[in-house]
């Protein structure tokens, strides 16, 4: 229970429905001038408010201080992907080591039969007893590729009852049970970052991240100067510093040589990427089920739809082959597997993003469907 809307109203739901609930809310970093700041999530005042619902459906409710862990795996690893060039996406690692990791464990230890959360997404059960993760029924509201990294053992034990739900259908829920928090807003900003300038977070771990470099054409001709590159993230066009004639984007960063490499976004389109730390939560085994060659969709940011894409092993690592290209794929990155390009698709799997590159010339991505395999894991 963060003290929002969506697992507030998760816990009322299945308290009326029943369950013997109790209530968990993590103390994720020390709260400092986050405990008021409006749109921070995990601050006092949201400890307050689980509280506050807690009381109100009759349910108890603990603190648990995971300061320590979390900003052992999370704060600490990302401030180190920002130093090595990388745009990390935090809430992932969060989701893989604290809750379905260190939460879990804990659910397990109270002797609970599940960990239920306000994700919205669903969980699905298959033919064989075992589950699958699938999209929201809300595409809006989708939090899946913040998922992925969900193993098949954590999802037998992991509920999401908002997974068929709207945003506005929570909020009705939430007035229903006459809940305090029904129309408070949404978290907006990285927990832990609650002036939203995460570059002071990163400068005071990683002050090598701060220092200053070259702003660099695709030739290396020297256009301009930063103060560190942890100021600048790939497919970014406005704040470089520098004039130029015609639009400039950051198409790559070197933590070795301090470079910011800039040029005109038709630069930015890459074909394949390349994966690291991949899980997989397709049916069968990962290697068996890519053979050679597996047809599904990719999703290589947040707020992106999935595209068709060529899932490969090569060399022992595993490789996308973009169908349409990406603009702006940046390392750090999540590249989220998954079996349909829209509706409730299932959840495959997906891995960070190490590296892109165009295509080479002459060559050619068939499009899923083209061919006549189907693709593993595709439900219905």
């Amino acid at each position: 229970m963060s003290g929002g809307v969506d697992s507030s109203t998760t816990a009322a739901l299945l308290k009326s429905e029943g369950y013997d609930v109790v209530g968990i809310t993590l103390q994720l970093y020390d709260h400092g001038e986050a405990i008021h700041r409006k749109g921070a999530c995990c601050a006092g005042q949201d400890i307050h408010d689980a509280r506050t619902v807690a009381d109100r459906i009759g349910i108890p409710h603990y603190v648990l201080d995971y300061e320590s862990r979390f900003r052992e795996q999370v704060i600490d690893s990302f401030a180190t992907s920002y130093a090595t060039g990388e745009t990390p996406v935090p809430c992932i690692e969060c989701n893989r080591s604290i809750k379905f990791g260190d939460l879990l464990a804990t659910a397990r230890e109270l002797g609970a039969q599940a960990l239920a959360t306000g994700h919205y997404v669903s969980s699905r059960r298959l033919p064989d007893g075992s589950r699958a993760l699938v999209c929201a029924a809300d595409a809006d509201r989708d939090q899946s590729y913040f998922l992925f990294a969900t193993t098949r053992e954590q999802l037998q034990f992991l509920r999401f009852p908002l997974g068929d739900m709207t945003k506005a259908q929570t909020r009705e829920l939430a007035r229903r049970f006459d809940l305090s928090v029904a129309d408070k807003h949404d978290s907006q900003d990285i927990c832990f970052v609650p002036t939203g300038r995460y570059t002071e977070v990163v400068g005071r771990l990683k002050p090598n991240a701060m220092e200053p470099g070259d702003i660099v054409d695709l030739d290396g001709r020297v256009l301009g100067h930063h103060q560190g590159i942890v100021h600048f993230t790939v497919g970014q066009r406005r704040g470089l510093g520098i004039a130029s004639q015609a639009p400039l984007y950051v198409l790559r960063l070197e933590p070795a040589t301090r470079r910011v490499v800039v040029g005109p976004r038709a630069a930015m389109r890459m074909d394949r990427i390349w994966l690291r730390d991949v899980n997989w939560i397709g049916d069968s085994s990962l290697d068996l089920a890519v053979g050679d060659g597996l047809e599904l969709y990719v999703r290589v940011r947040s707020t992106r739809r999935p595209q068709p894409a060529w899932l490969r092993a090569v060399d022992g690592e595993y490789q996308v082959d973009l169908v349409a290209g990406e603009d702006g794929v940046s390392p750090g990155q999540a590249c989220v597997f998954y079996d349909a390009p829209e509706g409730q698709a299932r959840v495959l799997g997906g891995g960070f993003i190490k590296s892109a590159e165009p295509r080479a010339a002459n060559s050619a991505v068939i499009a899923p469907g083209a061919a006549a395999r189907p693709i593993a894991g595709a439900h219905g």
